[in-house]
């Protein structure tokens, strides 16, 4: 019988399996926010020079384009990829997450909420995605919790 804090199940035969697989939840959240943006990245590292990219950073009005565009491709793909591990995680999800407030605000607010019209809605996904990573950390399925060390 459940106990009286627990919700009732609409599909009781589920029980099992939630049991089962509800600790790797967090760190298939952590894997896919990371693995997701990768490819992202390694399109931009491999396919896009710095010098065809950093002028869509400068027209912006950022300064220094050259190095926030190398910051960039590093957080979407070397930060990414920790992201998705869980090394160095709170430091990759507040690298991925101020990325992804600036991409928010400054390139995508203009086009509105849709994705689909290349509004914000999936740059703010990241962001809160980010956020919660950045509290919770890499959590029991991590590389951050084999070497013992939480940045």
């Amino acid at each position: 019988m459940a106990a009286r804090d627990e919700p009732k199940l609409i599909f009781p035969a589920m029980a099992g399996l939630y049991q089962r697989f509800s600790p790797f939840s967090y760190a298939f959240m952590r894997f896919a926010t990371g693995a997701i943006l990768l490819p992202h990245g390694i399109q931009k590292v491999l396919n896009v020079p710095i010098s065809k990219f950093a002028p869509n950073v400068a027209a912006k009005g950022l300064p220094f384009a050259e190095g926030l565009s190398y910051l960039t491709y590093f957080a979407e793909s070397i930060a990414a990829a920790c992201l998705a591990i869980g090394l160095f995680t709170r430091i990759a999800a507040a690298m991925i997450g101020i990325e992804m407030l600036v991409i928010v605000f400054l390139f995508q607010w203009q086009f509105g909420y849709f994705w689909t019209v290349r509004g914000y809605e999936f740059a703010l996904l990241w962001v809160l995605l980010c956020i919660a990573i950045f509290f919770k950390g890499g959590g029991q399925y991590s590389i951050d919790r084999i070497i013992g060390k939480e940045f």
